[in-house]
């Protein structure tokens, strides 16, 4: 059976290589792609911490022992959830990490 990496299905499936100079255009949608992947990472976040707060909840009742796993589920799914917003926010910001480069680079280029 085949193992597969968590981390390279989270990759970007074609690695771009940009050719042409950027403009203002392409800077700002740039822009716009980190603030989604920030405001992405938060939402997950927030779920995370929600599903924690449920877990705790759940494990908080005294008169309902017989779903008391359901607190642990949602913990365990608090702790996926976030370490899974982390993964796919690094991916990301690597992969955009070189576009930066090459964008502020060429702003900062008078040609």
């Amino acid at each position: 059976m085949k193992k597969i990496n968590p981390v390279s299905v989270l990759k970007p499936k074609y690695d771009f290589q940009n050719k042409e100079k950027i403009i203002l255009r392409d800077f700002l949608a740039l822009e716009r792609t980190r603030m989604s992947n920030e405001r992405t990472f938060l939402a997950y976040l927030r779920t995370s911490l929600y599903m924690l707060l449920g877990g705790i909840a759940f494990l908080q009742l005294r008169d309902f022992e017989n779903i008391r796993w359901m607190g642990y589920v949602a913990i365990g799914l608090a702790v996926v959830l976030i370490v899974t917003g982390i993964v796919r926010f690094y991916v990301l910001k690597q992969g955009m990490k070189n576009h930066y480069t090459e964008a502020l680079d060429a702003l900062d280029d008078p040609k």
